[in-house]
């Protein structure tokens, strides 16, 4: 599949364009189309034009648009995690995903809605109003990054990026017929994230195709002084590896996954997993038991970090402020008018999970059970190079379908999270159409570190799928359109 980021930086080159003629392109498709998705909380296109004065030919990203989920500090765009509590609050740096990009060459477009800290898995849980899915916009893109998945969906720039906790870039790419990349746990520095759950966050990436998130992470991985848990595991050159193929890869099926499978699920999970073994691909079943443990688990952890983590925003250092009789009731009024339900709700599920008490009953047994999830998929590795699954149980729902039901949201993630709380690599890509023609999605997974490999299994996937090049050429359809 043809990267979008060369193809943008060959008409540069060649004199067909300019960084400031394409900025004004994404702009106003932007404007165009904006309106009805809300991808976006904060564009400012003065700041887009005044970064394409510099732009020039060099550097991976020189003169590529690039979208920024707003939970990641930006220089000169607030940072609001879609919540009512930071106000209006503009960090002093960039987070160094964001510098990265800079030093990369890369123009900085605007920060991209998001369900309130993350917490969400349709980006209706936003302050600022949901946000809609391109393909139909009467169903959700996606969360918590379908701010970053729709922006890219619908052609407003090229790439996006995301956080991922338990799904978050996966799942909306899923419903939005795109790439979405999770790279391993320490990858990318998570220094000036803001943080949902520590030791599950991990910056990824929103593309329109397997080259553009390889090209990407390229710029912005490696280990970084300012985060100790980033890894110093040399970065490779994932774009130049993309066409080795996956001529005799062992590929496993995870059966606990299948089970949960409808019919149509499971037909349209054959037919993807019957491209890969065309290419040469061995497939065999592979049982993950603790797989179906995955949910209660991600939640007990991920709540209880949510609720050590969001105690900073008290309304005293910065955002919303709420007076009170005294600085405890200051705390609870602040707290009470800056944090949506979403937030409220699982701050106080991870207190619970931590008190006296319920430490040992909940989140003691949480993580052991993380812990024995992480050796059923080091044995796993141990016989296949790769473990397969959906990246959903189905396609997008209607907004307000799962408002009402928290737990039914909470299980559109169950084949998401399991990368997470092991720390594996992991990469969403479209499979295909329901019966409802819209987008399905693969998910293949590998061993720590191992993104070259996975992303070259994605690339080979991505060649072979008639229904990717589909979504790529409505994609070039409504750009050209815009553009004229």
């Amino acid at each position: 599949m043809p990267s979008r980021i060369r193809e943008i930086q060959r008409d540069i080159k060649s004199g067909a364009l300019t960084a400031a003629m394409y900025a004004e392109k994404c702009l106003e498709i932007t404007r165009a189309r904006d309106g009805e998705i809300k991808a976006f909380v904060d564009v400012d296109p003065a700041l887009v034009k005044m970064q394409t004065s510099g732009a020039g030919e060099n550097g991976p990203l020189a003169s590529i648009p690039i979208a920024i989920k707003d939970n990641l500090c930006t220089l000169g765009l607030r940072t609001r995690c879609g919540s009512r509590i930071l106000g209006d609050f503009r960090s002093p740096a960039d987070a160094t995903a964001v510098q990265r990009l800079r030093d990369s060459g890369a123009l900085i477009f605007g920060k991209t809605n998001l369900d309130e800290f993350g917490m969400g898995s349709s980006t209706e849980h936003s302050a600022f109003g949901p946000t809609r899915n391109p393909l139909d916009l009467e169903r959700v893109p996606g969360g918590s990054s379908g701010g970053s998945a729709a922006a890219v969906a619908a052609g407003m720039v090229p790439v996006a990026l995301g956080s991922d906790t338990g799904g978050s870039v996966r799942q909306p790419a899923a419903f939005c017929g795109i790439v979405g990349l999770k790279p391993t746990y320490g990858r990318v520095s998570r220094s000036g994230l803001v943080a949902f759950a520590s030791s599950l966050d991990q910056i990824g990436i929103c593309s329109q195709t397997v080259e553009d998130a390889a090209i990407v992470l390229e710029s912005i991985a490696g280990k970084d002084q300012a985060d100790s848990t980033s890894s110093p595991v040399a970065v490779d050159h994932y774009s130049e590896r993309l066409s080795e193929g996956i001529d005799g890869a062992r590929c496993g099926v995870i059966a606990e996954a299948v089970e949960m499978l409808d019919e149509q699920a499971r037909a349209g999970f054959d037919r993807a997993v019957a491209v890969l073994r065309k290419g040469g691909a061995l497939i065999e079943q592979i049982s993950i038991p603790s797989l179906k443990s995955a949910i209660a688990v991600y939640y007990i952890i991920a709540n209880a970090e949510a609720s050590a983590n969001l105690s900073r925003f008290d309304g005293i250092r910065f955002g919303v402020r709420v007076e009170g009789e005294s600085l405890r009731s200051t705390y609870v009024e602040s707290r009470t008018a800056g944090f949506g339900p979403e937030v409220k709700r699982r701050i106080m599920l991870g207190t619970f999970a931590l008190s006296s008490g319920y430490y040992d009953a909940y989140y003691g047994r949480a993580q052991k059970v993380r812990q024995m999830m992480s050796a059923e998929f080091a044995s796993a590795f141990a016989r296949v190079e790769f473990l397969l699954t959906p990246t959903t149980p189905s396609s997008a729902f209607r907004l307000g379908e799962k408002a009402a039901n928290p737990l039914s949201m909470y299980l559109s993630d169950i084949f998401t999270v399991p990368a997470n709380l092991v720390g594996i690599p992991a990469i969403a890509i479209p499979s295909g159409p329901d019966e409802r023609g819209l987008p399905l999605s693969l998910q293949i997974m590998t061993s720590h570190f191992a993104e070259a490999r996975l992303l070259q299994c994605a690339s080979y996937f991505e060649s072979q799928s008639e229904y990717h090049q589909d979504l790529q050429n409505l994609n070039s359809k409504f750009r050209i359109k815009r553009e004229e």
